[in-house]
């Protein structure tokens, strides 16, 4: 594989994604990198997040109205729980996954298997109902 080269673009949305709560879109870290002063342009901010995410320093998961969305990812491989409602999201262990995951590829006669495990819900926070009023 190539060495991709840093560039300031580069370091910046990756400064921008490690500063964000949970996943983003490419227009909310443009937005963030637009308050800060950042000339950098939304394409610019896409192809980063591809080139990041391709080579596993960024995660990203497709939300319920099919936009893609990105989270830091400089610990190697791991998995999420996601809220729902705030989108609040905690990194988690899954070996008994990791496990099956083996397992099941095995014996479907799969090979070079990988696998992302995203579980969804509401944390705590989002759960506790609000009394009407």
């Amino acid at each position: 594989m190539p060495t991709q080269r840093n560039t300031w673009q580069k370091d910046a949305v990756l400064h921008a994604l490690s500063q964000a709560k949970g996943f983003v879109s490419a227009q909310q870290l443009h937005s963030i990198l637009k308050k800060h002063g950042s000339p950098i342009g939304l394409a610019t901010v896409y192809r980063t997040l591809t080139s990041l995410v391709e080579n596993g320093k960024a995660d990203t998961l497709l939300n319920k109205e099919g936009e893609n969305l990105y989270r830091d990812c400089s610990q190697g491989h791991h998995h999420h729980l996601i809220c729902k409602k705030c989108g609040v999201t905690l990194e988690i262990e899954a070996k008994q996954a990791e496990t099956w995951a083996v397992k099941v590829a095995k014996e479907n006669g799969f090979t070079e298997v990988t696998h992302t495990i995203d579980i969804f819900g509401l944390c705590k926070k989002c759960a506790v109902k609000k009394p009407n009023k």
